[in-house]
């Protein structure tokens, strides 16, 4: 995978993190717990992208 598409990627996942984010802010209690595993898993992802990144610039 080319930088460019990973950094693509990164900044399509950071978008994704920061909208569940306020979903999460403004969600009901009974929805909040759904919501932050799927932010858990967006941010690890995140994390695996940006790691992939970092590597790929050295």
């Amino acid at each position: 995978m080319s930088i460019r598409l990973i950094a693509q990627d990164l900044y399509r996942l950071i978008r994704e993190v920061e909208a569940l984010q306020q979903r999460i802010d403004a969600a009901p209690e009974n929805q909040k717990a759904a919501l932050e595993d799927t932010m858990r898993k967006k941010k690890a992802e995140r994390d695996r992208m940006r790691r992939a990144l970092d590597g790929r610039k050295e």
